[in-house]
């Protein structure tokens, strides 16, 4: 009996572009549109147009379709995949010692809105709660960890959805959970979250709709119109 015969073939790998797309080929797509729109490249009606049609798209051939037309996704194409984002800081780039610290005994402790995140951050939480918001923080260093440590207390640890995030540690009857994230820009800001949980809770996530671009954006538009309010001032002044 010849078994050669009955042996099936190999079933071939599918073409990239018929590859189902993910939710990260879509924001990818999403924020190529978003630069086509402000630089005047597609209207606001094309742009909504191809928005609603990546939402729908199911393959990454589907997603390429609204962008084929557009620089950005050429430069996007021709750029090499970057190394994945290591589990570890890069030896010696963060030091030992805390830039700031955080500490929660029997109470509560905030850092939200604008500040600068240092390059190594460490809050405690015993019986007592701590909220780290690094969702419009200045980011001074690429590399950035965050040494959380939880007694019967809860440490919450927001970044913005654009970064990277990695997480290591765990719990002893406790919760200690950190989303992987990837970004897909390589010069952008990475995150490390080293924690425990002794009958606590740790927890490190993204939080929508913040984007570390949007917020230097914001503030540059900030930045702008009080200069433009102090010219109107001193022309006022001179006019006299």
């Amino acid at each position: 009996m010849d078994l050669k015969k009955h042996t099936e073939p190999p079933l071939a790998d599918p073409p990239p572009t018929e590859l189902r797309a993910s939710d990260a080929d879509r924001d990818g797509v999403a924020d190529i549109l978003r630069e086509a729109v402000a630089e005047g490249r597609l209207t606001a009606d094309e742009h909504a147009e191809r928005v609603e049609g990546v939402l729908h798209a199911k393959t990454v051939g589907e997603l390429d379709v609204f962008v084929r037309d557009l620089p950005a996704a050429h430069r996007r194409s021709a750029t090499p995949a970057h190394e994945p984002v290591p589990s570890r800081p890069t030896p010696g780039a963060v030091p030992e010692e805390a830039d700031a610290s955080m500490v929660a005994v029997f109470s509560s402790a905030v850092r939200r809105g604008r500040w600068r995140a240092g390059r190594r951050l460490h809050a405690y939480a015993v019986f007592g709660s701590v909220e780290i918001d690094l969702s419009e923080a200045v980011f001074e260093y690429q590399q950035v960890v965050i040494k959380a440590v939880s007694v019967f207390g809860d440490v919450q640890i927001r970044v913005p959805e654009n970064v990277s995030l990695r997480g290591t540690g765990g719990g002893v009857l406790g919760n200690f959970e950190a989303d992987t994230v990837d970004s897909t820009d390589r010069d952008a800001p990475v995150i490390y979250v080293d924690g425990w949980a002794v009958l606590g809770n740790v927890e490190a996530r993204p939080k929508r709709g913040r984007r570390v671009a949007d917020i230097l954006d914001r503030v540059q538009d900030r930045m702008e119109r009080a200069q433009d309010k102090v010219d109107r001032k001193l022309r006022k002044h001179l006019d006299r």
